[in-house]
């Protein structure tokens, strides 16, 4: 096996930490990178039009003058994070149909990466085909002085296109020329040979395509795929030592993907306290508040347990939270949610685990009284599995967004973020969208999915093993046959990005310090890493949760009153008052 790998998506790093965990955990060096979009002129301009992912293999010997591509890898930890820095840019202020960037960005940020001059977009290549070999030496020398002599490659690449075999002599001419090295890769998009059917189908569904059209995008050769190295050698035999700086380049990069070790925002507690002492004073005072409804149940015989108790659990949650250097999480979370109740923001009465712990209650994060309904604290917080505290909080729908813009002004613009999440291709999503893409007729396709079992997380595979009458569809009907095999091959893939339906990220420090971050198309600020690689990088989510019941219940009570002139007031801690 290849010792390491690289990924390079186009214009973002969606895929980059989870790519780093799973290459790590298989003992495979990850290389962190990207192939940026770099605008001819400043990235403020909005006269070009950059060609979508594939466009350059489709149209290889012309196209459009859009933006050129530029591989940049990181070498070491200030070249993740100015990767961090111009892909976030790129969509934050240079987007125009893709995310780009410019030279004048490239200057501030190109310490730590190592670029390579890309496919025949790129700056140097294009300039080649075009004819044009000064303008190729000029653009390869301008991109060698802003990296450095030591970190700028030609990459040169062959997947079986005809203008290839005319570029790369002139490639390996002008690396001797001006002394800049060589590098042999490949421009993959699929993993296997035998996947180039399954790429072309997937432009399709990415493009609202189907395989009949003639204008459709599409990869000139099925040469697209991860090669090995032997293939690789047969291809660049001529020219062993751009095989073997792609070795020499791994060697150089070092990237570890850490923990950030203090991921609170700092609290500003009044003067005369510490993070610890505010919070066990504003603890302190809530539970007092709550104390009268818990006397008037112990005078009924309603109270499972007695005061004493609820003293005992209180101070033992307090030093367990301040044991933990928790308490400005739980400050942080206290704040938002008063702040919600004195704007007359319906608040639910919490859910989960955080549920059990009696601090919740005491400062109405939480509703629920613990103790009442013997709820454990540990499955909350537990010191023996030290992970991070975890509130979902429900809002009014309607009224969400203030409170995201609440912590967006107090913790800082630059500081928060909501979080991407991807949409995959489930078993008959994937038959529909594989239908579509093929043309096979929607009653055949709808037939073929509804053969698929509704078992919760079902896959293609499983339902080929426990549906008979599917598997004998599929194999009586060469066109379903090529279907299946296609789904198969696609079933798992993301096929959308978009906002992750609660979660919000509140940093210590600008985000793109940390992660990278883009701009949606409803202008909203979203991490570029999912969920799971935040919680892995420690980062601090917050789960602002948008229920309708909740507006619904305001909404009711409101009309009453309105209508009847009768206040009614719904406590979730079993009051009930007219």
């Amino acid at each position: 096996k290849m010792p390491a790998v690289a990924i390079t998506d186009h214009g973002n790093l969606f895929a980059a930490a989870n790519f780093f965990y799973e290459a790590s955990k298989r003992d495979v060096k990850p290389i962190i990178g990207c192939e940026v979009y770099v605008a001819r002129g400043s990235r403020h301009d909005r006269g070009e039009k950059t060609q979508s992912n594939g466009g350059d293999r489709a149209d290889a010997e012309g196209g459009s003058r859009g933006s050129n591509h530029l591989v940049l890898l990181c070498e070491d930890l200030e070249g993740y994070h100015n990767l961090i820095k111009l892909v976030s840019a790129g969509f934050l202020e240079g987007f125009y149909y893709k995310p780009r960037i410019d030279y004048d960005l490239l200057a501030k940020h190109s310490k730590g990466l190592i670029a390579l001059s890309a496919c025949l977009r790129g700056a140097v290549t294009e300039a080649v085909v075009e004819e044009k070999y000064d303008q190729a030496r000029e653009n390869a020398y301008r991109l060698r002085d802003l990296f450095g002599k030591q970190n700028f490659f030609l990459e040169i690449q062959d997947q079986g296109l005809e203008i290839e075999k005319k570029v790369n002599p002139h490639l390996v001419r002008l690396s001797k020329e001006t002394g800049i090295p060589l590098v042999a890769t490949n421009d993959c998009h699929y993993l296997h040979h035998e996947d180039a059917h399954a790429q072309e189908v997937l432009l399709c569904i990415q493009t609202g395509k189907t395989m009949g059209d003639t204008n459709r995008m599409k990869f000139a050769t099925d040469q697209f795929y991860f090669k090995t190295a032997a293939e690789m050698a047969r291809v660049f035999g001529e020219i062993p030592e751009a095989l073997r700086r792609t070795v020499e380049i791994a060697a150089r990069c070092n990237v570890k993907v850490e923990r950030i070790p203090n991921p609170f925002p700092e609290f500003q507690v009044p003067s005369g306290h510490t993070a610890g002492s505010y919070f066990e004073k504003v603890v302190r005072e809530g539970f007092a508040t709550r104390v009268p409804y818990l006397e008037r149940l112990a005078k009924t015989g309603t109270l499972a347990n007695p005061l004493s108790e609820y003293e005992r659990r209180l101070t033992s949650e307090i030093q367990m939270i301040q044991k933990m250097r928790y308490e400005g999480y739980f400050l942080i979370v206290w704040d938002f949610i008063h702040y919600a109740r004195t704007q007359d923001v319906p608040v639910g009465p919490g859910r989960g685990s955080a549920a059990g712990s009696l601090v919740s209650y005491a400062l109405r994060i939480t509703d629920v009284d613990p103790l009442q309904y013997n709820l454990l604290f540990e499955r909350f917080l537990n010191p023996e599995r030290i992970s991070m505290p975890d509130i979902d909080i429900d809002f009014c729908m309607r009224r969400r967004g203030e409170l995201i813009e609440y912590v967006t002004e107090k913790y800082g613009r630059d500081n928060v973020a909501q979080i991407i999440t991807f949409g995959t291709m489930a078993a008959k999503a994937a038959i529909k969208d594989v239908g579509r893409a093929m043309e096979i007729p929607y009653a055949e396709v709808d037939r073929l999915a509804k053969m698929v079992p509704t078992t919760l997380g079902i896959t293609l595979d499983k339902a080929l093993a426990e549906a008979p009458q599917l598997k004998l569809t599929v194999n009586g009907d060469e066109k379903l046959k090529d279907l299946m095999s296609v789904a198969l091959r696609l079933e798992g893939l993301s096929r959308h990005a978009s906002t992750h339906a609660a979660g919000v990220v509140i940093s210590p420090q600008p985000l793109t310090d940390l992660v990278p971050v883009y701009k949606t198309n409803r202008d909203e600020i979203t991490t570029q890493f999912d969920m799971n690689a935040l919680e892995r990088i420690g980062l601090l989510k917050m789960d602002f949760l948008g229920l309708t019941t909740l507006t619904v219940l305001h909404d009711a009570v409101r009309m009453v009153e309105q209508n009847r002139g009768v206040k009614v007031e719904i406590g979730y801690d079993g009051d009930f008052s007219i």
